[in-house]
Order: structure tokens, then sequence, then C-alpha cells
């Protein structure tokens, strides 16, 4: 074979690795070689983990999977979620070559239905989830803990997120009376290197420790943020990338006062950030950014309400200087209404993270979660662990009006499927009424996808009271990634790899 041929024969099988999908095609013999368009495929493999929950000796942690029903998926296929702890067996001697094989924490019988697990018990491991087949596109797995008192007592809640190399988390501390880590995990066969840096209001915080951390394979590491660096601070952004390998990472912000709450990683560094359903009773919001390039960025504050865009009074810019973390206390901006906060760069585009702090109730019955700068919904966005009272549905359209179709799935343990149809008005936010399954028994997953307009942001809050402290947990709804663009060509290559 020549070189052309070796090099479309070898994107060709890198793209099949990822999709299952890709075909061995190139351009015709004509001479004619535009390839056609591409078209979208459902994912064949998907992997999920699932940081360490609470280690406290009253928490109690619920797992619970959702696979979306997906047009043209495989007739068949498995998923499962397994204690990071516990390595596979050698597929060449099948010899274990880690610590015994436990049942699963998680297999999930079938889409279109949530599977739930039990986590609690003593020093519950962090999860490592693949799924396959049918149960690939759009998998999504939600870990909810529930604390009844001590440091991070309250509801957590997070997304377990697919394994990456780089995640960025504005929002974290080391001031008095927090305790946060960052969690990775590894869910490979070979070690990972990973390293760990904080910026605060005046740039770097110097430190080796977080340098080439070392995460054994099928392992996870949680890693106190207070060790990485000498001093308190309130406002500090976390940047963990990845020497070799990949890692899933989240972030535990633990508070003595206002409870606890995982951070999930902000979205890519950008010039326009959206931070969607800020809850309409939240009694303080802080909004921390931070901008990793060379160039201050200035931006624009802007709350997507339900009648519209509007500045909050005080807070209309942030300036954020380049490698520095900056941080605004934003109050009551809400005011009993739906929201989403809108950060857009003024001047030069220059690119940032941010996230958001969120308390509910007043006093020593205060509640804290965290809403991330995300993506928009894309094709179809999925969150599981619903129930009929204490869930909230918030979707944004910053932008131009957009028309939305909300499903709830089936019961975890009985109920039959329902559809709405909303349409969500240029700039505003809304807290929508979300369908219920008919016959509800158990948890539900809502899928979210845009029929039509702008791009829409989307985020679910699950509310929990205990003894009269407003628990509560918040997660975005980017794009499930349950497809995936696959190029057409013209000629079959088929005929080459024979030669």
């Amino acid at each position: 074979m020549n070189r052309t041929t070796l090099s479309l024969i070898a994107g060709a099988t890198a793209l099949a690795a990822v999709t299952g999908f890709a075909s061995l095609n190139a351009p015709a013999a004509s001479g004619d070689n535009t390839a056609k368009a591409a078209t979208q495929q459902p994912v064949e493999r998907t992997s999920l983990l699932c940081p360490q929950p609470s280690t406290s000796e009253i928490a109690e942690t619920a797992y619970t999977s959702y696979t979306p029903v997906t047009q043209g998926a495989a007739d068949s296929g498995k998923a499962e979620l397994q204690a990071a702890a516990v390595e596979s067996a050698d597929s060449t001697s099948g010899k274990k070559t880690g610590k015994k094989t436990v049942k699963p924490a998680l297999k999930p019988a079938e889409p279109g239905k949530p599977a739930t697990g039990d986590g609690s018990g003593a020093e519950p491991p962090a999860l490592v989830g693949t799924a396959e087949g049918k149960f690939a596109p759009g998998w999504t797995v939600q870990e909810t803990t529930a604390v009844a008192a001590g440091t991070g007592r309250g509801l957590l809640g997070t997304n377990c997120t697919a394994p990456d190399t780089e995640f960025w988390f504005p929002g974290v501390s080391t001031a008095t009376g927090r305790t946060d880590y960052v969690h990775l995990t590894n869910p490979d066969d070979s070690a990972a290197v990973v390293d760990v840096e904080l910026y605060g209001k005046d740039g770097t915080l110097k430190s080796t420790v977080g340098e080439g951390i070392t995460v054994q394979p099928h392992a996870s590491e949680p890693i106190l943020l207070s060790t990485l660096a000498s001093g308190q601070q309130a406002d500090l952004t976390v940047h963990v990338t990845v020497r070799s390998g990949r890692v899933g990472a989240a972030v535990q912000a633990l508070d003595d006062k206002i409870g606890g709450d995982w951070l999930a990683a902000s979205t890519d560094p950008a010039g326009s950030l959206v931070m969607p359903g800020i809850p309409k009773d939240a009694t303080a919001v802080r909004l921390v950014a931070f901008a990793p390039g060379d160039q201050d960025a200035d931006l624009k504050v802007r709350l997507a309400s339900p009648s519209g865009l509007i500045t909050p009074a005080g807070n209309e810019t942030l300036h954020v200087k380049a490698g520095m973390t900056a941080a605004a206390d934003l109050g009551d901006v809400t005011r009993g209404e739906a929201g989403s906060l809108v950060l857009t760069s003024t001047g030069t585009s220059a690119p940032v993270v941010a996230a958001l702090q969120v308390v509910r109730g007043k006093g020593s019955k205060q509640e804290m979660a965290f809403i991330p700068a995300t993506n928009p919904v894309g094709g179809r966005a999925t969150v599981a662990d619903n129930s009929s009272k204490g869930t909230t549905l918030a979707l944004s359209a910053p932008g131009g009006s957009a028309q939305v179709k909300v499903t709830a799935s089936a019961g975890s343990e009985g109920g039959t499927a329902a559809t709405k149809t909303y349409t969500i008005k240029g700039g505003t936010t809304q807290d929508v009424d979300a369908p219920v399954p008919a016959g509800l028994k158990g948890t539900y997953a809502l899928t979210v996808e845009p029929v039509s307009g702008g791009p829409v942001y989307a985020s679910r809050t699950l509310a929990s009271a205990q003894e009269g402290v407003p628990g509560f947990t918040i997660q975005t709804l980017p794009d499930d990634r349950g497809t995936v663009a696959v190029p057409e060509a013209d000629q079959d290559l088929s005929v080459l790899l024979k030669k």
C-alpha cells in the first residue's frame, strides 16, 4: 500500500474505535474526492466514573442509571458500575490482576427504564462504569447522597462523568470552615499522572505537591486541596491536567455551616458562558471566574429571568485579570423568580471559566450547591433520579426563542413515559412544569430535546428538606453525547485491505 492508502485506513480505523460504526470508504476513483456529509450514528461504548461519596457513617447514597431509547442503536449490549478498586481479568491469561471481583454496584436491565443501586455503607468506593451496544448512547448515571449532620451535611449530587485529560473548577476554597477535595479516578489498566494547580486572586499558588500525582490503575485518589498550598483563600480555581492516561475529576466541597455538594467541571474556556437554573428562592449567589489566557477579561453580567435579560444592579460587569481568579457577590439576584446567569466578554474575547455557589435558607438552616458554566443541550440531554416531588427543571434560551420537548421516562419500579413540549422566549429562563410518568413508582429520568430555535441551556434541581434545612443539589444538562458524526464517502476500500 502507498502512504495515502495507509493514511486513509488509519483515519477510518481510529474513527471506528471511537464510534464502532465507521466504515473504510474513500473518494471515488473518478477524481471526485469530495466526501459526503457526515451522519449522526449512535455511539457503541461509553465510560462513566463516579467519585467516592461521603465517608460519613450516617450518609445514604443512591445511584440511578438511565439510557434513553435511541433510534439505530444496537440490538444488544450491557452496562454496569463496578468498584474502582476491582480490576478486570487479564484478557490473555484469564487470571485476576487485582482484588477479587465482586458483584457490580449497578447493572441496568434495559434502555428506557431507570435502574437504581445503593451505595450506602462503610467506606463506599468510587465506581467505574462501562456501557456497550444499546446501553451506550446517552448513558447517564446520577450519584445522590444525603448526609443528616456534620460538616457538609445536606443533599449532595453529581452526574458521573466521562474520563478526560483536562478539567477546570472555579469556586473551590481553602478558607476556614471549608474542606475541599478533588477526586481523581482512573478507569484504565495503566497508571495516570496528573498535575493539580491552584489559582487565586493574585495568580498561581506555588506548590510542588500537586505535580506528578500518580493515580493507580482502576483506583481513585481524593486530594485535599488545602495540602497543595499554604495559606487560606476563599475563591480559588483548580486546574487538573493529565500528563499520561486519563481520569475522571470532580470536587467535593464541604462547609461547616452551609452544608456541602459536588462541584462539576466548568465547560471549556470561552468568551461567553451560561450558568442555568439558579433557584428562585436563592438567598445568596456568588460568581467565581478565572481567565486562563494571557489577556484580561471584561465580562458583562446579565440574568436571564422569566421576563428577559436584566443587569444586576451593582454587578453590571466583572473584570478578571489574566491568570487570576475573580469573584462577585450577587446576593439574592433572582428575587423570587427563575434565572440563569449569562456572561459575555466585552472588548477582547478573552476566554474564561466560571461557576456559581448558590445558597438557600438563612442562619443555621442554610445549604449550598454549585452551578458550573455548561454547554447547551445540543441534540439531547438526560438527567436521572427525579421524583414526583422536589424536582425542578429550568430551561433557558439566552439567545433566540426555542421550542423544547421534554420526556419523562418510565419509573424505575413502574409507570408510563410522558412527554410535553415548551416554548422558551429568547433571553428568558423558565422553571417548567416537567412531565411525570403516569402511575409513577420509584424514580424517573428526564430527557430534553430542542425542536427548533436557538440554543437551550438546562439544569435540574433536586430538593429534600431535613429538619428545616433546605437540602438541594443542581445538575446541568449538556448534550449526552449519545451520537457521533460519521462521515460517508463514495468508494469501499475493503478491497485494498485484502492486498
